[in-house]
């Protein structure tokens, strides 16, 4: 028995309403998030651009040590209780968006209730005008990295385009081969309609970094995982990338989407002008469904949102809780809510 299945058999207390009716075979759940962590940024002015001045202590939002602080405070409370009713260790993986560098999540994964997780860090820096990155945090008792790569978003007709890389890493969870694409595709900033070539380029890249991973092993497990900044029924996520939105209608080799089944009941990450988005997605390959939990299998999806993390007054009521209202600090979370998926496999 490995070290991983002797740890998990320790905790069969805990994750014992998991079982299959039909063999009442033990299930080993695992759990993969993504969190927009919304502008965690550090005090000290370094973006080539000028991006970061409004994050520092005599910039717009008078962004001080204390309020950092606070900030990763807030952050690092979040993760440490994603997926923990079901997953008592949290997450295997939790990729991230909207981090400004690798010294801000070597702060984060220091902060206490973070720091018995002794998540580990892939991060590199991307071209992004706004100085933010994409990033993925890994328990190594879960999950082991084999290798990661950042691939350049571009597109011919915006030769001026500087966004987020695709963060992809390859690792083993249970000795299984998994890919992960982490995304933070480009805004809808001018107008959804004018920007919609941006976040289509960037779904090409994940389909074509798709494509080569099937090709290579048609066995691959692939999980794409981001802010896309487009719903699951949008061209750039349905069309380009082929998320299928049913499980019916995945194609062999085929991608599903699992989150357009919370977007299609109303549930979105986040609000604006009143209308609900879900623009944090994890997606997966066609292998990860299916009855056969001889292998990982995908169970579900769900979004985090308990109501500490939700505005419970005034103009905002019921949206996600952020740092910032304007310049006022709210010492909130983020104005995205975390999105989870949950794998199962047979206990042996």
């Amino acid at each position: 028995m490995s070290h991983l299945k002797l740890f998990f058999f320790t905790l069969i207390f805990v994750i014992g309403t998991l079982r299959s009716s039909a063999q009442d075979r033990q299930l080993l759940p695992f759990s993969i998030a993504f969190y927009n962590i919304e502008n965690l940024f550090d005090t000290i002015p370094n973006n080539p651009y000028g991006r970061d001045l409004d994050f520092t202590p005599q910039g717009r939002y008078v962004w001080t040590s204390q309020r950092y602080y606070s900030k990763l405070d807030n952050m690092a409370y979040v993760i440490s209780r994603l997926g923990r009713e079901i997953t008592p260790l949290g997450p295997a993986v939790i990729g991230l968006a909207e981090v400004e560098n690798r010294d801000v999540l070597e702060d984060l994964v220091r902060r206490p209730d973070l720091k018995r997780f002794n998540y580990q860090i892939v991060h590199y820096d991307s071209p992004d005008r706004r100085g933010i990155d994409n990033a993925l945090l890994y328990n190594p008792l879960l999950f082991q990295v084999v290798s990661s790569k950042p691939y350049r978003v571009t597109c011919p007709t915006l030769p001026d385009m500087r966004t987020r890389d695709v963060l992809l890493v390859s690792g083993l969870m249970d000795g299984e081969k998994f890919h992960i694409l982490v995304n933070h595709w480009p805004s809808r900033w001018g107008g959804e309609r004018a920007s919609r070539p941006r976040r289509i380029a960037a779904a090409r890249v994940n389909r074509h970094i798709h494509d080569s991973l099937r090709i290579a092993n048609p066995e691959s497990k692939i999980i794409i995982m981001g802010d896309l900044n487009d719903d699951p029924n949008d061209i750039s996520v349905r069309d380009v990338l082929g998320a299928a939105l049913r499980r019916a209608d995945v194609q062999p080799n085929g991608l599903y989407n699992p989150t357009a089944a919370l977007h299609a009941r109303g549930i979105g990450t986040l609000a604006f002008r009143g209308r609900w988005n879900l623009f944090d997605q994890i997606i997966i390959s066609d292998n990860l469904l299916g009855d056969d939990r001889s292998t990982f299998k995908f169970w579900k999806a769900e979004i985090f949102n308990p109501d500490f993390l939700i505005t419970r007054e005034g103009r905002f009521k019921g949206y996600p809780l952020r740092t910032f209202s304007g310049n006022v600090f709210l010492n909130g979370f983020s104005d995205h809510f975390p999105v989870l998926i949950y794998l199962v496999k047979h206990f042996e």
